[in-house]
């Protein structure tokens, strides 16, 4: 094969294949016919194949014309849907996205976002995958993730974000506790307190870790709960106290059976900040702001009450 071959001799050979003229070929696509004969040239000595014949009819293409021409007219069409799919994701949420969650959030927010996506974006499949925020972050640096829902802050320089919105966190105490009964507790309510918190792996679990050390209060060292649910479970046996998150209160609380009891703590000042992120690299993609959109859009509708916006 000598030469290069090139998307542009491929559309000329294919109007001049459906035209059957080079005049009128060369009309079409808006360049004079000696340059559509050059480029036809070109792609002979590409393919070292002659394609066209020209007769009193016009262009008339040879065997092997005719079977360039059916492999021609597929690239091309691949072409057009590549570049339409590339328009698309451009200009929002289409083609495949692959979103990394954490499981305090993720299990309690994202159905919901979920069922609003394939109402309002059909073009989109989101490929969604829970982990750990220590292990989202490398994940998400390493090209694994195209962005990752979790809480802020998120320790890295290489990343980007959008604030999404602000959970209360509940202090949960078993039945049986003094603080069960208590409308609002405060940071000397936890003094003398153990506390049950996840492991050092959750960005959670720091946050919880410093007000208990603050307040007085023990973190216990023997035990790093591994989910929420853990954590709620051990505190109904009153081996300590813990803090729950508000989606996963709302979400599960018709499942508890009332095992345990849920205190406003700071008369709901206590929060954790969410948010999106994604790698610098990226750039400020319109796709990402547009999902952060519609978590805003579905938190407003479907959570009001129980978390709050941030912007």
């Amino acid at each position: 094969m000598a030469g290069e071959l090139t998307l542009k001799q491929l559309r000329y050979f294919t109007m001049l294949a459906e035209t059957g003229h080079y005049r009128k070929a060369a009309e079409r696509v808006g360049i004079s016919q000696p340059s559509l004969s050059l480029q036809i040239g070109n792609l002979e000595r590409a393919l070292g194949s002659r394609l066209v014949e020209r007769g009193r009819a016009g262009a008339v293409l040879t065997p092997e014309g005719r079977e360039v021409l059916s492999k021609a007219r597929t690239i091309l069409a691949d072409v057009a849907s590549l570049e339409e799919t590339s328009g698309r994701m451009k200009a929002g949420l289409a083609g495949t996205m692959h979103l990394g969650s954490s499981p305090t959030l993720g299990p309690y927010l994202l159905p919901s976002v979920a069922a609003h996506l394939h109402k309002g974006f059909p073009d989109l499949r989101l490929m969604i995958r829970e982990g750990v925020p220590f292990d989202l972050l490398d994940e998400l640096l390493s090209g694994r993730h195209d962005f990752i829902l979790t809480q802020l802050p998120v320790p890295s320089a290489d990343v980007l974000h959008v604030r999404l919105l602000r959970e209360p966190l509940f202090l949960a105490v078993a039945l049986d506790h003094p603080l069960a009964g208590k409308d609002d507790a405060r940071d000397e309510d936890l003094r003398g307190e153990n506390v049950l918190v996840l492991s050092s792996r959750f960005t959670l679990q720091g946050q919880i870790a410093q007000l208990a050390q603050d307040a007085g209060a023990n973190v216990r060292q023997d035990y790093e709960g591994t989910s929420l649910d853990a954590l709620r479970q051990m505190t109904a046996m009153n081996m300590g106290v813990t803090f729950l998150p508000a989606l996963y209160a709302h979400s599960e609380m018709a499942a508890w059976s009332g095992d345990v009891a849920l205190v406003p703590f700071r008369r709901g000042g206590f929060t954790r900040s969410i948010g999106l992120v994604w790698r610098k690299s990226s750039g400020d993609h319109a796709a990402f702001k547009m999902f952060a959109d519609v978590i805003r859009a579905v938190t407003r509708k479907r959570f009001a009450g129980i978390v709050s916006i941030e912007t």
